[in-house]
């Protein structure tokens, strides 16, 4: 080889990093962007479940734009069996969807004044409002699919 060829292939890695460089900004400017028009500016993302009560439930719907709310118990095994989607869909969709979780045995009230009759049950709100309810443990795609219906 010679010299040249190897400042060629540094050149063009150098080259490579500009551009991953400049893609992530953009990304980042796409995502700040993405959180002004949502109202969730300097907030961060929130990329895990929050875990949500009788005392915190109308404020914390009301707070964000979309928020995805699974309720659920302990002795539930199809709520155990959805655990593990639920966390992996708030950190996919992290700065987009906000997702929650009520403990119906622990928060009555709620569970009362929504008529949880079975679980886990998924309630939607958009700005505040119930648009959807899913009732029953579906698989990632299904919950996927309805994300992209309700954004």
């Amino acid at each position: 080889m010679e010299e040249g060829e190897v400042r060629g292939v540094a050149n063009e890695a150098d080259l490579e990093i500009e551009r991953l460089k400049e893609r992530k900004m953009r990304e980042m400017e796409e995502d700040m962007k993405a959180m002004k028009a949502g109202g969730t500016e300097g907030e961060g993302m929130i990329d895990s479940p929050l875990i949500m009560d009788d005392a915190s439930f109308v404020e914390t719907v009301r707070k964000y734009p979309l928020i995805i709310v699974d309720c659920w118990a302990a002795w539930c095994g199809p709520c155990k069996m959805i655990a593990p989607i639920i966390e992996e869909l708030a950190k996919e969709y992290a700065g987009k969807v906000v997702f929650g979780k009520l403990n119906v045995d622990e928060n009555p009230k709620v569970a009362s004044e929504f008529g949880i009759m079975a679980i886990p049950t998924l309630f939607v709100f958009k700005n505040g409002e119930p648009v959807d309810v899913v009732q029953g443990a579906m698989p990632k795609p299904y919950f996927e699919a309805k994300l992209k219906e309700w954004m």
